[in-house]
């Protein structure tokens, strides 16, 4: 049986139980190591807590341990006889939004908690707003410290309602919501004894259950080439193939295929796995691809289908998330980096901020600054093949990247043409 992996973030307000829900995953679970846990109760100790702190498990910065709170992503890898996980922990607080959006924006499932006695908050609104702004296909809303409301289903009740409704209007495609305990366990790893009125599964058994990925014919072929193999040997005097990781969909040998940006047409003569020739190669296996014709193919081009190749263009809109300390300003020069092209750019215009609350649009805000979240149009000095966002998150994400000293700026999602 071929056991998959689930790539998943947790957020929410600050204090709301993120760490320590991870703790909890982690300790129940029995995915943390004698050591480990021998560290944290002697890191609970040394704070005056008789019980080990399982929010430490997570919380691996002197600064995040000291406050303790989160103010880095801190990633996790675990299992079950079900599935393998990569976890991403995010921060909570106003300050950190750019940690989060990194933290999500590879994840298929976004776990995001509320404290039972507050209630959906600001926070909780601005990373489900994040989380359907990156397209996480799912979201689960645990309500964490409902043993601090006695386990009341009216409170569970009220939240879920509200929540549920501000995320359809977001457009999350998928909510699923949780009542838990994470200090307590309950609902985390093992159903509680003291929710009855609760149906549903726990947050392992979602985790573990919850479908993943996409069917590799879901979305057009992608893939951009990293790497050429020219031996030029004896042996393999006229070899040349194109190394990458299959971003979407999937190739086959004999497929007519689009070299983007020259536009260049070829078949696919041949798809090595390893040294071993394969039939054909879906997303995300690493591959090198042979062409039937000898065309002339770069690091950072993208093959795709001849029939479902993406549109070519030097200027393209998206939302650009800003993760650097110095603004973003309309006019400055830039690096777009995409996949595993580079080049150079102008930030022509940044026609709106926007307000995570509730999605809406604050016009000509003149520059982002750290952890604005905005629409920008671009101008390459070269073209670019970029997806919408919204068509594939691989291949319509990219960096804007500061040329004079290659600080990354910020992470955008295409959206269109300028």
């Amino acid at each position: 049986m071929t056991i998959d992996t689930l790539r998943f973030a947790t957020a929410g307000s600050v204090d709301d139980g993120k760490s320590t829900l991870v703790g909890r995953l982690l300790h129940d679970s029995k995915s943390i190591l004698t050591d480990q846990l021998e560290a944290v109760e002697a890191a609970s100790l040394k704070r005056g807590q008789e019980a080990p702190d399982l929010a430490l498990l997570t919380d691996g910065l002197r600064a995040e341990r000291e406050q303790g709170i989160t103010i880095d992503v801190a990633y996790r890898y675990f299992a079950t006889t079900r599935r393998r996980f990569i976890l991403a922990d995010t921060p909570g607080h106003v300050q950190y939004t750019r940690n989060m959006v990194t933290g999500a924006s590879t994840a298929e499932l976004a776990v995001v908690l509320v404290d039972a006695r507050n209630g959906v908050v600001e926070q909780t609104r601005r990373h489900a707003a994040v989380a359907a702004l990156l397209r996480v296909p799912h979201v689960v809303l645990a309500v964490n410290k409902m043993d601090l409301v006695d386990y009341a289903e009216p409170v569970f009740a009220t939240i879920t309602s509200e929540f549920t409704a501000y995320a359809a209007a977001l457009g999350i495609p998928e909510i699923t919501v949780i009542p838990i305990s994470a200090l307590a366990g309950d609902n985390v790893v093992e159903p509680s004894a003291h929710m009855d009125w609760y149906g549903g599964p726990t947050v392992l058994e979602h985790l573990e259950s919850v479908s993943v990925g996409h069917l590799p014919d879901d979305e057009p072929a992608r893939f951009p080439v990293q790497y050429v193999i020219r031996p030029q040997t004896a042996e393999h005097p006229d070899y040349r193939g194109y190394a990458g990781q299959i971003a979407a969909g999937a190739f086959r040998v004999g497929d007519p295929v689009t070299v983007l940006p020259s536009g260049r047409t070829s078949t696919i003569e041949a798809i090595d796995v390893l040294g071993r020739a394969v039939d054909a190669a879906r997303a995300p296996q690493s591959v090198t691809v042979r062409l039937l014709d000898d065309i002339d193919v770069s690091r950072g081009d993208l093959i795709a289908p001849a029939d479902a190749a993406p549109a070519v263009s030097r200027e393209f809109g998206a939302l650009v998330c800003h993760v650097a300390d110095r603004p973003l300003t309309a006019g400055q020069r830039v690096l777009v980096k995409h996949t595993a092209r580079t080049v150079k750019a102008i930030v022509q215009d940044i026609p709106s901020r926007l307000t995570l609350d509730d999605l809406s649009h604050h016009p000509d805000p003149g520059r982002l600054v750290a952890n604005d979240i905005g629409r920008v149009v671009v101008r390459t000095a070269e073209p670019l093949a970029l997806d919408a966002y919204a068509d594939s998150r691989r291949t319509g994400s990219f960096l804007l990247i500061d040329p004079a000293d290659g600080t990354t700026l910020a992470a955008g999602m295409a959206d269109g043409t300028g």
